[in-house]
C-alpha cells in the first residue's frame, strides 16, 4: 500500500519538474511605447534560464541589430538583462529564445516603440 501511495505522490509532483521558461515580463513591456530610449532590456521568465542556451536579440525597423553583447542573469537566473546602444525613435523587435535549467526551450518575439 505505502508503494502505491508513493507511485501516486511521485506523478502528481512530477509535473512541476517538467515545467517551461516561459516570459513572465519585460522591460520594456511587450507592445509598450517608452518616452525614451532604454539602456537596457530585460526578459523575466517562469523559471530559471541556462544563459550559454539562451539569446536576446533587438532589431530596429530596418532589421538592423541594436543589443550589446550576450546577456547577464539575474535574480537567481530568472531574468536575462542585454544592453542597447542608444535608440532613436522606433518600433523595435525582440527576438528571444531560452533553455530553461531542466533543458526545455522556449521562443517568441514582441515589439515596443521608443515614442519621439
Amino acid at each position: 500500500m505505502r508503494g502505491i501511495i508513493a507511485v501516486l505522490a511521485a506523478c502528481l509532483i512530477a509535473p512541476a519538474a517538467w515545467a517551461h521558461a516561459f516570459l513572465d515580463r519585460a522591460s520594456p513591456a511587450v507592445g509598450s511605447e517608452v518616452s525614451g530610449p532604454p539602456p537596457t532590456l530585460s526578459l523575466t521568465y517562469t523559471e530559471p534560464v541556462e544563459p550559454l542556451f539562451s539569446s536576446i536579440q533587438v532589431t530596429d525597423g530596418n532589421g538592423k541589430r541594436v543589443d550589446q553583447g550576450k546577456p547577464a542573469t539575474r535574480d537567481n537566473g530568472t531574468t536575462l538583462v542585454v544592453r542597447l546602444t542608444p535608440l532613436p525613435p522606433g518600433v523595435y523587435t525582440v527576438t528571444w529564445h531560452v533553455t530553461s535549467v531542466d533543458t526545455h526551450k522556449t521562443e517568441g518575439h514582441f515589439k515596443f516603440t521608443v515614442k519621439p
